[in-house]
């Protein structure tokens, strides 16, 4: 995935009109809730490393999964795999990600921080107070400085031990495509999808979850003939921004943004992304990219392994084409959670905070509240039967009103009372979040009936 797409204060003022969410506050409910909260929080956290709690763990779970069923089972043409984190140093070498990957940075010998070079203006260290002269700033000449994780293989510390944790998850992708294409028995055209972590020395990481150091992508790179690439390019792209409009985000948030021939990644030869809304301007969330034969083509010279295929039908022996998707999980989920959070004034003068997921990417489908902690036992077992199936969560703290509160807060489509009249009608009330409509439904059909209002639209 690219930087930060540039762009001025009025246009950043003009968007947080559009999308006045603060950021402190949706973080704020993220911790309180347990969807993603600093790592190693007691001892102060450490910049760029989250950890996603209960409920965090759960969304960013059904993304992967919604992502996978959309991107591998239901095609033929595309196959998973799920590949090491550290690969062989030559790797990187045949990559660019050695010679290349790296961000102009620039040291203060004064507050001991350091800069990528785009964030300093003039001669003035970022965090120097305003009435600090400019000459009092001792900052270094910039120098390229290597995004890549080192780390060391073995017991001995040597050049020949020395690896890296992967940058980007696609460069397994291509040293296996020979062995994947042939133990699957795919043809070209055919995509290998996966899912994984990727590491990037980031030096200013910000903004939440959005730029970090420890991420997750789910990418597929998809191998055709040379003279299929761009009609393929189209269909990935409308593939991939539909997807993003079948995750339940408002069309108005997304947006697709062509990159210039002078921001292109030296592989590529065409890239577009999918950018979010988010309340610090429009952002990547997905990449669309022609790589070219460049990765292929690199591996075959680094390894001295043939990556060429031959058409069966006419023998022609090409090097295939790549095109690729590549969604940052971390950031889509970031995405998810700012464009469910939303803020209603009810009847009655009160608010109520929804998080309007999807509610095939809900953290908890269904909640369980006893009208009175004397039905708890009923209760129970309808959760002991529905967790079978889906996630339950079950509460019977507080009066019926405030819990119905407590689960739209964390974007539970549905809440199942169980009152006094439950064990002679057989029925318990369910309750939809978006609406707050109220239906009497069978016990005896209630999982039927919630898997089929979970699937709609999904």
């Amino acid at each position: 995935m690219s930087d930060d797409a540039s762009e001025s204060p009025a246009q950043g003022d003009a968007e947080r009109e559009r999308n006045p969410l603060a950021m402190e506050t949706l973080v704020s409910l993220c911790a309180a809730r347990g969807f993603i909260y600093p790592s190693s929080e007691i001892y102060g956290g450490i910049a760029g490393f989250w950890d996603y709690g209960p409920l965090g763990v759960e969304l960013k779970n059904n993304l992967k999964a919604f992502w996978w069923r959309r991107m591998v089972r239901e095609r033929d043409d595309v196959v998973g795999i799920d590949s090491a984190i550290i690969s062989h140093p030559r790797t990187w070498e045949a990559s660019g990600h050695v010679e290349g990957f790296s961000d102009p940075m620039v040291d203060c010998r004064t507050c001991k921080r350091r800069f990528r070079a785009d964030q300093i203006e003039g001669e003035r260290c970022p965090e120097a107070p305003k009435k600090r002269a400019v000459t009092d700033c001792d900052l270094t000449e910039s120098r390229e400085f290597n995004l890549m994780l080192r780390t060391e293989l073995g017991a001995s510390v040597d050049e020949s031990t020395t690896a890296y944790l992967r940058p980007e998850t696609c460069q397994a992708i291509f040293s296996g495509f020979k062995r994947v294409r042939e133990s699957a028995r795919q043809k070209v055209p055919f995509g290998i999808a996966q899912i994984g972590k990727a590491f990037r020395n980031e030096i200013t990481p910000r903004n939440f979850t959005f730029r970090s150091r420890e991420f997750e992508q789910a990418e597929m790179e998809f191998f055709c003939h040379p003279s299929e690439s761009e009609e393929w390019f189209q269909h990935w792209l409308e593939v991939r921004l539909q997807f993003h409009k079948d995750l339940g985000i408002d069309e108005s948030l997304l947006r697709t943004r062509p990159h210039a021939s002078d921001e292109l990644a030296h592989y590529a030869r065409a890239a577009e992304d999918v950018e979010f809304l988010f309340p610090f301007g429009w952002q990547e969330i997905e990449g669309v990219h022609d790589r070219g034969d460049w990765d292929l083509s690199r591996h075959t010279e680094y390894s001295g392994k043939e990556l060429a295929v031959t058409n069966e039908q006419t023998k022609e022996r090409f090097t295939p084409m790549v095109i690729e998707t590549s969604v940052g999980m971390d950031r889509t989920t970031l995405a998810l959670l700012v464009a469910a959070y939303r803020e209603e004034e009810l009847d009655n003068g009160e608010t109520r905070v929804v998080m309007g997921f999807h509610p095939a990417l809900a953290p908890i489908k269904a909640a369980i509240l006893p009208l009175s902690k004397k039905l708890s036992e009923p209760a129970r077992e309808i959760q002991k039967e529905l967790r079978k199936h889906f996630n339950v969560s079950y509460d019977e703290a507080g009066n019926i009103g405030r819990r119905y509160r407590r689960q739209d807060e964390v974007g539970t489509p549905f809440c199942v009372t169980y009152d006094f009249d439950s064990a002679e009608d057989g029925c318990v009330t369910v309750r939809e979040r978006d609406s707050m409509n109220q239906e009497r439904v069978a016990i005896d059909g209630l999982r039927t009936h919630l898997t089929e209002r979970l699937e709609e639209g999904s």
